[in-house]
């Protein structure tokens, strides 16, 4: 579904970009662009490890080449399961070009982390997949790391899924991987919340995600999702969270902003309690049981005021859901949401 770029209707803050003493740095999608993603590709002198659910990205994708001539090590891998049309063009010219392409393990219901490692000494960790034709419309975040434990647990990762090999992740600095550990992990944030919960995700059909934040708000915390709502997929967990006291918004499919990040903004503004979770997880079973997915939890409070300054931003700009019946049966058609954007994207 096409989605036209208006932002004048829309409150957005300006391009955000912060160090931290912690190494990290935020990068807020579409207002900065992916000029600081094709950046970090082109800052690899030795090495280049990318594990992509979705790459359809000739700059990224001749940057790769470029590098590869250059000297630079690349190795790519690409979700198979569900991507393997889409991602065919790049594994091809990729392969052509000397790289090392593997097509992901199809144990995985679907490899959906979005990661870029260089010189095995910083990553960057996305909930945005490269895929050209939605970044002007996406509201997606990355966060790079070069906190060495992280780099070094994703590093290893990626060696054992690049043979198919057996690997339990580390969590290392604040990792959160999937199918390993996230749903406990997301839940345990959830949970802890003790003043306030704002919330981004592509999805709200896990149970157990729905029902957190549904106790969340019972207990007092304050609870803002936001959202997307394509076809009120997801009309009867809104009823459920709103009824609880959540404040639920969303944005209709066909709006300038399409809701893609996946973020968890706990008790923002109470200093000791802090954190965000941020990565390629989605609020589905799948995601978090059967998926290889990586996201970051963070307590680096320029990031955290930057994450709750834009999500603050989209709140306003979406609408609240007022309770409705769920359609009886919703028929998937293939043109209503565009490959990039679908259930587990």
């Amino acid at each position: 579904m096409k989605r036209t770029l208006f932002y004048a209707t829309l409150s957005f803050v300006a391009a955000v970009f912060f160090t931290t003493a912690h190494a990290q740095t935020l990068y807020t999608f579409p207002d900065q662009g992916f000029t600081p993603v094709y950046a970090f590709i082109n800052s690899a002198t030795k090495t280049l490890d990318m594990t992509m659910y979705e790459l359809v990205d000739t700059t990224a994708q001749n940057d790769l080449i470029a590098l590869a001539k250059k000297g630079v090590t690349v190795r790519v891998i690409l979700d198979q399961n569900l991507e393997k049309s889409s991602n065919t063009p790049a594994y091809k010219a990729l392969t052509a070009a000397g790289i090392s392409v593997h097509w992901a393990n199809t144990k995985y219901h679907a490899t959906h982390q979005k990661t870029i490692t260089v010189d095995a000494k910083s990553s960057l960790i996305l909930s945005a997949n490269l895929t050209t034709r939605y970044y002007s419309t996406s509201r997606d975040f990355a966060i790079t790391d070069t906190n060495a434990a992280d780099v070094a647990a994703i590093e290893a990762t990626f060696n054992a899924d690049f043979k198919n090999a057996t690997i339990t992740p580390s969590k290392a600095a604040g990792l959160i991987w999937s199918p390993t550990d996230a749903s406990p992990d997301l839940l345990a944030l959830i949970n802890g919340a003790t003043h306030s919960l704002t919330i981004e995700n592509e999805e709200m059909g896990d149970a157990a995600i729905v029902t957190a934040l549904e106790k969340a708000a019972k207990r007092g915390v304050a609870v803002k999702v936001i959202m997307t709502n394509t076809s009120n997929t997801y009309a009867s967990e809104f009823n459920t969270l709103k009824t609880a006291g959540v404040q639920v918004r969303t944005y209709p499919a066909t709006a300038a902003l399409y809701i893609h990040a996946k973020v968890i903004l706990a008790d923002f503004g109470t200093t000791a309690a802090q954190k965000v979770f941020v990565g390629s997880e989605n609020f589905s079973v799948p995601s978090l049981t059967s998926n290889r997915e990586l996201g970051l939890i963070t307590t680096a409070a320029p990031i955290l005021t930057a994450l709750n300054a834009t999500l603050t931003s989209d709140f306003a700009g979406a609408t609240a859901w007022t309770s409705t019946k769920k359609p009886a049966k919703v028929v998937p058609q293939a043109q209503s949401v565009p490959p990039g954007h679908r259930v587990v994207s």
